[in-house]
């Protein structure tokens, strides 16, 4: 009898557990939302391996539902995730559709009149993981400004937003404008893709102000609160959810001389170099992977620092911030703190201050200020920013 009830008792905590999981549902999985709108039109699609219906790639539900797609646009690591951070991606066909994919992270990063005029209507859908430096915003930019320059609409299927739970960093000083940083935002913006464009649109940033004509379809029953993760792998290097979680703290030493990661199978979870040997106990030693990191930095060599796996993702979440220590601990234990803001990548303007949004960081951590007294200067921008994120915001 015992056993009768706690068999009962645990198919009801696991029937409400699912229930709890499965009453978010993505705009793409709202298909009778959005598929009479599709009907007679020429599709384009802004995709990458996140853009699911169900377990299935929206291009291929999609085609199988008689969407006619006849064109796939597929930006950094491609439309099947197959090709490495940074790696120019090629156009091609589609083995399994047989769809025209154009990339946008090669010879072009925004779609072209020519592009675009066979498509009547562009669909983007893609997960983001809400962190200003991630590249699929700027993306989503381009592509609204291309539709807006071609009178092209533009169809979101929205999605959550795993990193959407709280708001912080530096505002970008515009003096700092990239491709990893397009925007007058914080590191951390708490919006989804649809909240954003609607503020891209409502604050004028597309070339000469025009506005794109978009159409959003929300996440049900979701809130900016609630906690999600990712049913696919954000991008090869973000390959778990400690890593989403973490990837706004840990992507600032991208900017630094250590290595966060890349070639291993945890990057943006582990920070070290072979010259913080004697200092840290643990280590961890990069190689080229396929598909992951081709070439990473100190490959071959052990690496010792920080092991970050073991972060507790409850606290990580309660604290609703951008933990500095890690980078403050790093800078000060660093043998040779001349290079440490060295850039391995790029020497237009240093990485560091294109992932902070600008110089006033680099100088605070040089300075010896504490994460509290670097915090406190955000204040302001902030406070504006997310008066500004207020009249844009979708969800509670």
């Amino acid at each position: 009898m015992k056993k009768n009830k706690f068999a009962f008792f645990l198919f009801a905590f696991l029937l409400l557990s699912n229930a709890a999981i499965s009453q978010i549902r993505t705009g793409a999985d709202r298909t009778s939302e959005y598929l009479s709108y599709l009907k007679g039109k020429s599709i384009g699609m802004v995709v990458n391996p996140t853009s699911r219906i169900g377990d299935r790639s929206s291009v291929d539900s999609l085609v199988s539902l008689g969407v006619n797609i006849v064109k796939v646009f597929g930006p950094e690591h491609g439309f099947r995730g197959d090709v490495g951070a940074g790696v120019k991606v090629a156009d091609a066909i589609d083995p399994s559709t047989g769809v025209k994919i154009v990339s946008l992270y090669g010879k072009t990063n925004k779609p072209t009149k020519e592009m675009l005029a066979d498509v009547d209507l562009m669909i983007f859908d893609i997960q983001d993981i809400g962190v200003r430096y991630f590249t699929y915003i700027a993306t989503m930019h381009r592509v609204m400004e291309a539709c807006a320059e071609n009178d092209v609409e533009l169809l979101i299927l929205d999605r959550p937003n795993p990193n959407g739970y709280f708001v912080d960093g530096p505002i970008l000083d515009m003096a700092f404008k990239s491709g990893i940083g397009m925007h007058p935002v914080p590191i951390v913006h708490g919006m989804t893709v649809g909240e954003y464009a609607q503020m891209i649109n409502g604050e004028g940033w597309l070339a000469n102000g025009i506005k794109c004509k978009i159409k959003i379809i929300p996440v049900l029953n979701y809130s900016h609160d609630m906690e999600y993760v990712p049913p696919v792998d954000m991008s090869p290097n973000i390959n778990t959810y400690q890593a989403v979680l973490l990837y706004p703290s840990t992507c600032l030493f991208e900017g630094t001389v250590l290595s966060e990661g890349r070639g291993t199978k945890f990057p943006f979870t582990v920070i070290g170099s072979p010259a913080l040997k004697g200092i840290y106990d643990f280590s961890f030693t990069p190689v080229s992977i396929k598909e992951m990191s081709a070439t990473p930095i100190f490959m071959g060599q052990e690496c010792f620092g920080l092991d970050l796996r073991q972060v507790d993702l409850k606290k990580l979440r309660e604290a609703k911030k951008i933990d500095l220590s890690w980078l403050i601990e790093m800078y000060n234990n660093y043998p040779d703190k001349k290079i440490f803001f060295d850039s391995k990548q790029s020497k237009e303007i240093v990485v560091f201050e294109k992932l902070a949004g600008g110089d006033v960081l680099r100088e605070q951590i040089v300075a010896g200020l504490t994460e509290d007294e670097i915090r406190k200067s955000w204040e302001p921008g902030l406070e504006e920013y997310k008066k500004m994120r207020s009249k844009y915001l979708i969800y509670p």
